[in-house]
């Protein structure tokens, strides 16, 4: 609060933690009563995998949960989806652009800095391996990157497709891709703007998913 010159935090979020985490009410109790004390005005998650995130909507006073979710990760829309709605919790996805893998700008050329998970976790070496690529391996997550950059129309990058896919999901509440530049930032946001894709195109995804990437990162996250 110091550090953000501000007497209320309006959304924190426990970032990742442990599984055993969400099994001990102490933790949310915690929570709750930082609220009270208006020291928080609301409190949520941020998830590694669909289960952590159905057992954390079980506390009545989470609010959020920030949960990996992109063309590569599509599982939380099983079950996970329906339930946040249920319960009227938001739904933040988070790595929506799969490392950037998804912006269709990466190739097989592509270096990354020696500090960048990109280049350091691709196995999880450092953390959870879902974090980088969504888990895809490398040379999988490009060739989908091409079938998927076919069904993207004329003049639109696949970083749009990729985040009006997410979009148009009711239980989504926003999508939170990174950016390096400004101009990446217009880009990100125009996706809002893209027309609605259609059950052709959303068909389409849908079988790339279940060829290349479900038997890949389906049952793991």
């Amino acid at each position: 609060m110091r550090n953000l010159k501000t007497d209320t935090i309006d959304l924190l979020q426990l970032h990742c933690p442990p599984t055993g985490v969400y099994y001990q009410p102490e933790v949310f109790g915690i929570l709750d009563d930082l609220v009270k004390a208006g020291k928080l005005r609301h409190y949520g998650v941020s998830v590694e995998k669909v289960e952590q995130a159905l057992k954390a909507i079980e506390f009545p006073k989470v609010q959020s949960v920030q949960i990996i979710f992109n063309l590569f990760r599509q599982r939380p829309t099983e079950l996970f989806f329906g339930e946040a709605r249920r319960r009227k919790v938001g739904i933040l996805a988070r790595v929506p652009l799969a490392s950037g893998m998804l912006s269709g700008k990466i190739s097989r050329g592509s270096r990354f800095a020696n500090d960048d998970h990109r280049n350091f976790n691709r196995h999880g070496e450092a953390f959870d391996r879902g974090e980088t690529f969504s888990g895809v391996d490398y040379a999988t997550g490009l060739r989908a990157v091409e079938e998927l950059k076919a069904l993207t129309p004329k003049h639109v990058p696949l970083s749009q497709l990729a985040l009006r896919w997410i979009l148009e999901f009711p239980a989504v509440t926003c999508a939170i891709p990174g950016a390096k530049r400004p101009a990446q930032v217009t880009e990100n946001l125009q996706a809002s703007n893209l027309k609605h894709l259609s059950p052709v195109v959303r068909k389409a995804i849908k079988a790339i998913y279940e060829r290349e990437i479900k038997p890949l990162v389906h049952q793991y996250w």
